[in-house]
C-alpha cells in the first residue's frame, strides 16, 4: 500500500517534524514566516502564457538540462572523488575547481549522498555553465529506477520569493497528497511536498520535492520521481525512492549551499533570461483584492488565492462553481504583435481581444472564456481575465458555461482599477 494511503496527513507532518528534530536543527512549523510572494518570470515564459492559461503553482521548477554533460554509465566508482566529504574527516571538503564545481564533482557528490544503490545516467552541468549548475541521475535501490535531481538558485534573503518557495502549493492548481513546512534555528526554511508530475493525474508519475531556502538566500531544490525520467517514461515503482526524512537530509547537505554560491552572475536572479529587466513587485494579494472588488454582484466567492502577478477566485451564482483567474504582466510590448495582431484598439490605445474556447483539453467539456488587454504606454501593461465552467484547473465541469459573460470579463479587464498595479 502506498505510504500516502497508509498514513494520514497528520502522520506525514509528524514524520517530517521528527526527521527535522533528529537532524539537529529542531524545525518548528512557522506559517507566519512563509510569506506568499511573486515569482520572477522571464519574458519567454510570458510568451508561453499568451494562450491565457496562466499558472498558479507555487515554487520554481528545477533548472533545465540544456547544455548539460551526459556522464557515462559504468565508470569505476573507485576513480571518483566526491566533494561531499573529505576522505579523512567525513566533513564537507572544498571544491578542487577554483571557480566552482565541475560536472563530475556534482555527479559524484549526489551519488555519495544517496542511500546504497545503483547510480547511472547522470545529466549534469558544472557551476561554470552559463545556465548554472544542475545534477540529475537515475537511481535504483533495487525496487525500480527513479530520476533524482538537484537544482540551485539564489533569492533575496527574507524576501517574498523565499517565502513562496517554501509555502505549500495551492491545491487548486497543484494537487498534492501531503505538504509540510518548517523553519530551522539558523533561519532556513524547508518545504517537502508529495505531489504529481501532471496536475490532472493523467499519468501516475509522482513528483516529490524538497525545497530549502537559507537565511543567506541559497535555494536548493531536490526532486524525485517514481520513473526514470520526469516525463515520457513508464512508471517503474509505486513511490519515489526517498522518504520525506531522506529528502530533508539530502536537500540540507552543506555542500549544496556552496554550489548555490557558485552560481553565475554572483548568484543573482534576473528576469528575462539575464537581460536585466526589473522584476515585478506586484503581489498576488493585491491582484486578488482588485479582482474581488470588480466581480459582479450576485456571485458568492467560495475561495480565492494567488501569487505574484496571478490571482483567482472560485465563484458561485447558484448554478455551480466557476473559476475566474487574472494575470497582470509588465513589459509585454515586444510580443504585442503575436498577442494582438488583429485585436480591437480603443480610443486611448488599449488593445483588446476576447476568446471563447475549450480549457484544459485533457478534461472533457471544459469551457474557457477570456478577455485579454494591453494598455498603451512604455510599460507594456497587460491584464488577462479568464472564466471557466469548472472550479479548478483540472476539475470536471460543474456547469455548462462560466459564471461570467464575455462582456463582464471585458469590463473587468479594462477597469481603471488595474492601473494602481502599473
Amino acid at each position: 500500500m502506498p505510504e500516502n494511503q497508509q498514513d494520514a496527513p497528520d502522520r506525514f507532518e509528524d514524520r517530517l517534524t521528527a526527521a527535522l528534530r533528529d537532524t539537529g536543527d529542531g524545525f518548528q512549523a512557522d506559517r507566519t514566516a512563509l510569506v506568499a510572494g511573486g515569482q520572477l518570470r522571464g519574458r519567454r515564459a510570458r510568451v508561453r502564457r499568451r494562450a491565457g492559461v496562466l499558472g498558479g503553482a507555487a515554487g520554481i521548477a528545477l533548472i533545465g538540462v540544456g547544455g548539460a554533460v551526459l556522464l557515462p554509465q559504468g565508470a569505476d566508482p573507485g576513480t571518483r572523488r566526491s566533494v561531499a566529504a573529505s576522505p579523512d574527516s567525513g566533513q564537507p571538503s572544498p571544491s578542487a575547481t577554483p571557480s566552482g564545481f565541475s560536472a563530475r564533482e556534482l555527479f559524484d557528490t549526489l551519488e555519495g549522498l544517496l542511500p546504497p544503490g545503483e547510480v547511472s545516467q547522470g545529466v549534469v552541468r558544472g557551476s561554470d555553465a552559463e545556465e548554472g549548475p544542475y545534477v540529475q541521475v537515475v537511481y535504483d535501490d533495487g525496487d525500480g529506477a527513479a530520476a533524482i535531481g538537484v537544482g540551485f538558485a539564489r533569492v533575496e534573503p527574507g524576501g517574498e520569493q523565499a517565502g513562496q518557495l517554501t509555502e505549500c502549493p495551492d491545491s487548486a492548481f497543484a494537487p498534492h497528497d501531503d505538504c509540510a513546512t518548517g523553519r530551522s534555528a539558523d533561519g532556513s526554511l524547508l518545504r517537502v511536498v508529495k505531489g504529481y508530475e501532471y496536475p490532472d493525474r493523467r499519468v501516475d508519475t509522482k513528483l516529490w520535492t524538497a525545497d530549502l531556502v537559507t537565511a543567506e538566500g541559497q535555494h536548493i531544490s531536490v526532486s524525485e520521481w517514481n520513473s526514470p525520467a520526469e516525463k515520457d517514461r513508464p512508471v517503474s515503482r509505486e513511490e519515489p525512492p526517498l522518504s520525506a526524512a531522506e529528502l530533508r537530509e539530502l536537500v540540507s547537505a552543506e555542500v549544496w549551499r556552496r554550489v548555490a554560491d557558485a552560481l553565475p552572475e554572483n548568484g543573482k536572479l534576473v528576469e528575462d533570461g539575464g537581460t536585466g529587466a526589473t522584476p515585478s513587485s506586484v503581489s498576488g494579494e493585491a491582484v486578488g483584492d482588485t479582482l474581488a472588488g470588480l466581480l459582479p454582484d450576485g456571485l458568492e466567492v467560495v475561495r480565492r488565492g494567488g501569487e505574484g502577478e496571478f490571482a483567482y477566485a472560485v465563484v458561485d451564482d447558484g448554478e455551480g462553481e466557476s473559476l475566474v483567474q487574472v494575470n497582470v504582466q509588465h513589459g509585454m510590448n515586444d510580443v504585442a504583435g503575436q498577442l494582438y495582431g488583429s485585436a480591437e484598439t480603443l480610443a486611448d490605445g488599449t488593445r483588446v481581444t476576447t476568446r471563447q474556447g475549450t480549457g484544459d483539453n485533457r478534461v472533457a467539456g471544459v469551457v474557457m472564456w477570456t478577455a485579454d488587454t494591453l494598455r498603451a504606454g512604455e510599460d507594456g501593461f497587460r491584464v488577462v481575465v479568464s472564466a471557466f465552467n469548472n472550479s479548478a484547473g483540472n476539475a470536471e465541469p460543474s456547469r455548462d458555461e462560466p459564471a461570467l459573460s464575455l462582456e463582464q470579463l471585458r469590463k473587468i479587464a479594462l477597469s481603471a482599477e488595474w492601473d494602481a498595479l502599473r
